[in-house]
């Protein structure tokens, strides 16, 4: 091929390398035993790497939300700052909030930190959920520095942590200081006043299996529950 063909190809591959997509390179590659997602926000993408082999029930579970497309056109609706270092730790939570139309029933028993040995540190996604311990459904929590108040204690069993974040803790820690106000009870004052859409939230790892439940979200106004049969 003439000299002059190759410089041109690589003045082409120079000109369009700036317009491959960023997510593109911080996806990173495949990690042994780790099943990874990428969070696609309006704010940027986050792209956690999921534990099946300590966590198993908790990451099948999050794995059906992820394949069934129930995360699409969600949100981050809370953000969680320690008073005594409010930049650096806390966490941030998203999902499908109160949208009962996206939740998958039954709920299924998730794997508290007291099976799992897992801990919540910083950069660690861990299911959000009631005060009872099997009450967790589609939202999830990612944290900002460590958290021991959510693992395991004696009468404790903790949170059900099921992985952690490998690229775009900048993104999390952005969301994390947005202005909040409002929420009841635990959540007062810490509600996003403009809650950040999660686009949605894309298998990076194995083929995908989707459920065959029905997705009443699609075609049914939310607020309106399903007829009894």
């Amino acid at each position: 091929m003439p000299q002059f063909i190759l410089r041109f190809l690589a003045l082409i591959v120079v000109v369009l390398l700036p317009l491959v997509p960023a997510q593109a390179a911080s996806d990173g590659r495949p990690i042994p035993g780790m099943v990874r997602v990428r969070i696609e926000t309006s704010m940027g993408h986050i792209v956690v790497a999921l534990d099946p082999k300590r966590a198993p029930r908790t990451v099948d579970n999050f794995m059906k939300y992820v394949d069934d497309g129930r995360f699409e056109n969600t949100k981050f609706y809370r953000a969680s700052r320690a008073k005594s270092d409010p930049t650096r730790r806390g966490f941030i939570q998203g999902g499908i909030d109160t949208d009962f139309r996206r939740t998958l029933v039954p709920l299924v028993p998730l794997e508290p930190t007291s099976k799992t040995g897992l801990k919540h540190v910083d950069g660690t996604i861990s299911m959000a959920r009631h005060k009872e311990p099997d009450s967790a459904s589609g939202n999830f929590s990612i944290f900002v520095g460590a958290a021991p108040y959510m693992d395991a204690a004696p009468g404790r069993p903790g949170y059900a942590a099921f992985g952690h974040v490998v690229s775009g803790m900048d993104v999390v820690r952005k969301i994390m200081a947005l202005p909040t106000c409002c929420g009841k009870g635990p959540m007062f004052g810490q509600m996003i006043k403009q809650d950040v859409q999660i686009v949605r939230v894309v298998r990076l790892d194995g083929k995908p299996a989707p459920t065959t439940v029905v997705r009443p979200w699609l075609f049914q106004p939310k607020g309106q529950r399903p007829n009894p049969k």
